[in-house]
């Protein structure tokens, strides 16, 4: 049921409660911060009862300190991923050349920017929307962000010279696809999902390339999912 216009704070709290949301208390605090409004409110609320993830409808996801930009149909980044990027900075602290692959909204590679100040940094994506994104939240720190398969999107000059690669790969098994949560199925790309048959086709792509683009002593740093042993 959309929201009527005017509305009080609670009224937003009971929409989205209404709608399935767990922390609707905390999810209302938020659309009613962003919003500049009570039409745009409206509009997140309503977005947000059909399922569309959070960061999409306010527009940013917050990761590792940063208000991340985000648009429609890009993939979320997840808190949990905020791991990599200390362990990153805790591998190659020094770094001055960071890759991240993969790249979607450009988490990864703005939180590398921002601790590692001066360093180069390039992301890729094949999704031209990831790339958009990762284009605006990378231009604060000098930052480019490139459209294409993996290697291929990187300018030639890298070669050798990557102190950090990082690649929040698909790594969900084609199977699998379908279990997943619908905020996720139905409105993140099913390319930065979707990891092949054992869920590791594209990590072995990105392992297989590293190492004509590392530097001496660089690194390669992913995430992938476990499955418990029965």
């Amino acid at each position: 049921m959309p929201l009527p216009v005017p509305f009080s704070p609670s009224a937003v709290v009971s929409a989205l409660r209404a709608a399935g949301c767990v922390f609707a208390e905390d999810e209302a605090e938020l659309i009613l911060a962003t919003a500049r409004t009570p039409e745009e409110t409206a509009g997140m609320v309503d977005r947000r009862a059909v399922g569309l993830p959070l960061e999409q409808v306010l527009g940013w996801a917050e990761f590792h300190g940063l208000r991340v930009t985000l648009e429609p149909g890009v993939f979320v980044p997840r808190r949990r991923t905020e791991f990599l990027v200390d362990q990153a900075l805790a591998a190659a602290p020094d770094a001055t050349v960071v890759v991240d692959l993969c790249c979607g909204s450009g988490a990864l590679g703005a939180a590398l920017a921002a601790a590692l100040d001066g360093a180069e940094v390039h992301a890729a994506d094949i999704d031209p929307a990831a790339v958009r994104c990762a284009h605006r939240n990378l231009a604060a720190f000098g930052g480019r962000a490139h459209q294409g398969d993996l290697y291929d999107a990187l300018p030639a000059g890298l070669r050798g010279r990557v102190g950090v690669l990082t690649a929040n790969v698909p790594y969900v098994p084609t199977a699998e696809v379908a279990l997943l949560p619908a905020e996720a199925r139905e409105h993140e790309p099913l390319a930065a999902l979707d990891g092949g048959a054992d869920g590791l086709d594209v990590l072995r792509r990105v392992a297989a390339g590293a190492p004509g683009w590392l530097a001496p002593g660089g690194c390669l740093l992913t995430v992938i999912g476990v499955r418990p042993r029965a």
